[in-house]
């Protein structure tokens, strides 16, 4: 991938999905709904962060992955949704990564 031309999407990922995030847990502390809700098991903070991985699903053949990744300002979808959450230490919380888990970085890039 071409980190020059990705970097202001990357960039606006990384902090949207923080400012959302920040947004979430605003909400909810002002809310005197009583303990947090599991659905389906996942808790509330494991939902928002599926419900951002399932914005960007998608299959692609791997000539048009291929082509995108060096003419395209957005990086593949994988890439947004794992390069976004792993940057993301409440997203190790939700899921109690460890920390040598794949998902979790040492040296994270962190917008506002």
């Amino acid at each position: 991938m071409n980190g020059k031309l990705t970097l202001g999407e990357n960039t606006a990922d990384n902090g949207g999905l923080r400012l959302a995030l920040m947004a979430y847990l605003a909400t909810s502390a002002t809310e005197a709904s009583g303990p947090e809700r599991t659905v389906d098991g996942f808790t509330p903070e494991q939902r928002l962060f599926i419900g951002f991985a399932q914005i960007w699903c998608e299959n692609s053949r791997p000539e048009a992955t291929r082509l995108r990744v060096q003419t395209n300002p957005h990086s593949p979808g994988r890439f947004r949704t794992n390069g976004v959450v792993s940057n993301l230490p409440e997203f190790q919380k939700a899921f109690s990564c460890k920390a040598d888990a794949p998902m979790v970085r040492s040296n994270t890039c962190r917008v506002w």
